[in-house]
């Protein structure tokens, strides 16, 4: 399973900051690494006049941008998407993904407090991994300094990344992940692995996506 760990905080306790020092830790560890920010305010990508917004305006319902470099997904929403409907666009070519904010959402999370801040966390303790900290809260969680990078990194790592299945199958339901047990894990492993390598154009098979619509 793709492991998420968001980043929760008060505005200004340097979430932001601390994403950008732990990505790269990780990065430097061999670790293929995705971020999520959660904005809880609108914002734009495109600008009016550009090519893709007058494609977003002739009543497109998705727009995507490509490049020799990157590609862009412009995609309205009716709703706040959750983790698990983003996790699937990302895909799954990734060994952990970084998220800030969603603090609501049952991921694990490592929480930045600072004392000019104000007392109170903006999570439960029992939530929390760890709380990036400036002072000794006296909570029944793991503390460490702001600045220890290291540390946080050593924990995801043990506790994520240390232990990872060889073989993995990801299962999505009407846009959100369901977990999976041993047992159907792995026969739904064998028996797609075991059709599908037999067909033509796919005899070296490294990974496999299958998208289902149930017709009304």
């Amino acid at each position: 399973m793709l492991p998420i760990i968001c980043i929760v905080g008060k505005s200004g306790s340097g979430k932001t900051a601390l994403v950008e020092r732990i990505i790269p830790e990780l990065k430097r560890r061999g670790y293929r690494v995705a971020s999520i920010k959660h904005n809880p305010h609108d914002f734009e990508l495109d600008q009016p006049g550009k090519d893709s917004w007058r494609h977003a305006q002739a009543g497109s319902d998705a727009v995507v941008i490509s490049s020799p470099q990157k590609v862009a997904l412009i995609k309205g929403v009716e709703h706040d998407p959750t983790l698990g409907e983003l996790l699937r666009l990302i895909g799954n070519d990734f060994d952990i993904v970084i998220a800030e904010g969603f603090k609501e959402s049952e991921a694990p999370k490592i929480e930045v407090h600072r004392a000019e801040l104000g007392e109170g966390l903006v999570c439960k303790p029992d939530e929390l991994l760890a709380v990036a900290t400036d002072e000794e809260l006296g909570l029944p969680v793991l503390q460490c300094p702001l600045d220890d990078t290291p540390g946080l990194a050593n924990l995801i790592e043990e506790r994520f990344l240390a232990h990872r299945e060889k073989e993995e199958v990801i299962l999505f339901v009407n846009g959100e992940r369901v977990p999976l047990s041993p047992f159907p894990r792995d026969f739904l492993y064998k028996t797609l692995l075991g059709m599908v390598s037999a067909l033509k154009g796919a005899e070296n098979l490294e990974s496999l996506d299958i998208w289902l619509r149930k017709q009304a």
